[in-house]
């Protein structure tokens, strides 16, 4: 994607204040507001699930809600905070989870589907830059759960970070593959379909050659696995990786 978004470009000051004030819930008399930090980053991220981040902004935002653009600036600082609120608000665990469980490759397997959900619906996510993350809430209470889950493996502190670490690389990764046809369609209107076609003739002509005989060999469904079982097998052999790490620490 061009105009990589990234988290933490903004005021973290103001971020962090909006984010952990809004975390305490507290309620106060009288009429209810038409808006509210909740409902402007809910519509922020019905927007970038609809129609990607670039077409994100202030006004996009408050058009949807059927207000002036100035009066979102009264929660909202700006579409830099705006973005890391909405980082922090995808990650919100369910409701009732207060932990992954004691069995740590299970905790595990339940923090990569969740990731893999959150990942694919929410088509933009796996694109930002997170490299300077705002840590909001929610934020910490997932991963919070997820060091839990590791916490009688054996592992330092260093390697439960580097396992939860490396198994949202990959669900990022695989993700990524996913949504990229989706997203290029949406962005160019040539589907992959057509991509691909476009492509044949020259592609069949290599072939003929026989400069790539390995290539040349492939059956014709080795690029057409479905994604689910490629996030799958993916999983299944980094998590037998660890278990053998987890079971040598005895």
């Amino acid at each position: 994607m061009s105009d990589q978004q990234r988290s933490g470009e903004g005021d973290v000051h103001r971020s962090l204040a909006i984010m952990w004030a809004f975390a305490g819930g507290t309620a106060t008399r009288g009429p209810k507001p038409q808006l509210s930090v909740r409902l402007i980053v809910d519509t922020a991220i019905r927007v970038a699930d609809a129609d990607g981040l670039e077409a994100l902004s202030m006004r996009r935002v408050a058009s949807e809600l059927g207000v002036g653009t100035m009066s979102l600036y009264r929660y909202v600082p700006g579409k830099a905070e705006l973005l890391d609120l909405m980082l922090d608000r995808v990650n919100e665990p369910p409701e009732d989870c207060t932990s992954l469980g004691d069995d740590w490759r299970t905790a595990m397997e339940t923090m990569a589907r969740g990731l893999w959900t959150l990942y694919t619906e929410h088509k933009w996510l796996p694109w930002v830059d997170q490299s300077r993350p705002v840590l909001g809430p929610n934020a910490m209470a997932s991963f919070e759960l997820a060091l839990a889950a590791l916490a009688g493996t054996g592992f330092s502190d260093q390697e439960r970070v580097a396992v939860i670490s490396l198994i949202d690389s990959f669900v990022q990764g695989a993700a990524r593959m996913v949504n990229a046809p989706v997203l290029a369609e949406r962005r160019t209107g040539v589907t992959d379909q057509e991509f691909w076609a476009a492509q044949a003739p020259v592609m069949e002509a290599a072939m003929r050659t026989g400069a790539f005989p390995e290539m040349q060999g492939l059956s014709e469904t080795a690029f057409a696995q479905p994604p689910e079982e490629f996030f799958e097998f993916g999983l299944t052999w980094l998590l037998d990786g660890l278990d053998v790490q987890v079971r040598n620490r005895g």
